[in-house]
């Protein structure tokens, strides 16, 4: 099962995707249906009004999840270039829901960083509330898949040891287009890439990746209890534009993509050149 996030002239509202159909679900958000104890039957059942699925305007998947998580250094090809060492336990950082765009909105590139960076990231969404689970039963509190775009600006993340002040720049970071339910997503191996203006950037497979979605859930529900709609960025693979100075400008098109879980499609816009606020849900 699809479920996204739109937005209507009444609102945003949740919508079940089948082929070329939406349907629209008794919910502001997908975090909203995910609050819900019994979301997965609710949602493949409800009935409501119908849109074509071509014709959607996506908002970002959850509007307000209570915690966006992120992972630096998680592929091995990304520590590589990095000239890194492997980490010994996943690096962790947060993200702020003002970041967040939706999959075909403009990202805002803002006039105080000349290095805005693209990277993409297969990311889990939380469908129960998890606390100190095991890798094993990690699946069993995963809702299901989606796409983000962790961008990054590169000079305020090297400032200091702690990456926060370069990863939650305001509409910058693009989530969805759907949630794809666990049962339906792809396993453990996914192709991921990452294209400007045509140009494939970052090529990869998940199965690159140093500690897993079950690791990653498992770790962080140690520590903090994971709420239904959080979201977790899982990290990026090699490719991104910091190593040789490939930075992102205004008007370029940034397109996330991964086997399965479809495509974010965004164009970059100088900040100081759209009215703010920018893209609201």
């Amino acid at each position: 099962m699809k479920l996204a996030t739109i937005r209507t002239s009444g609102g945003t509202r949740a919508v079940r995707v089948d082929g070329g159909e939406a349907t629209v679900l008794d919910a502001s958000d997908v975090g909203d249906v995910l609050r819900r104890e019994d979301w997965f039957a609710w949602a493949a059942a409800g009935e409501g009004q119908r849109y074509a699925a071509g014709e959607l305007d996506y908002a970002p998947l959850v509007l307000a999840p209570d915690k966006i998580v992120c992972v630096g250094l998680n592929y091995r090809a990304h520590i590589a270039e990095s000239g890194l060492e492997a980490p010994t336990h996943p690096a962790l950082f947060n993200k702020f829901r003002s970041a967040l765009v939706g999959a075909k909105d403009d990202i805002l590139l803002p006039p105080e960083s000349k290095m805005c960076d693209y990277e993409a990231e297969l990311t889990v969404v939380i469908g129960q509330r998890a606390r100190r689970v095991t890798p094993e039963e990690a699946d069993d509190f995963i809702a299901g898949y989606t796409i983000m775009n962790d961008f990054s600006m590169r000079e305020w993340q090297g400032r200091t040891s702690q990456w926060l002040q370069g990863k939650s720049w305001e509409s910058a970071s693009p989530l969805g287009p759907w949630l794809v339910t666990r049962d339906e997503s792809p396993g453990p191996s996914r192709e991921l890439s990452c294209l400007v203006d045509g140009e494939l950037r970052q090529h990869a497979d998940t199965s690159d990746l140093v500690f897993g979605p079950q690791e990653l859930v498992s770790y962080i529900s140690t520590f903090i209890t994971l709420e239904p709609g959080d979201v977790i960025a899982t990290g990026t693979p090699a490719g991104v534009g910091l190593p040789d100075g490939r930075f992102l400008t205004d008007g370029v098109e940034l397109v996330t993509r991964i086997e399965g879980l479809g495509e974010c499609r965004n164009v970059c816009r100088a900040e100081d050149a759209v009215p703010w606020p920018g893209p609201t849900p």
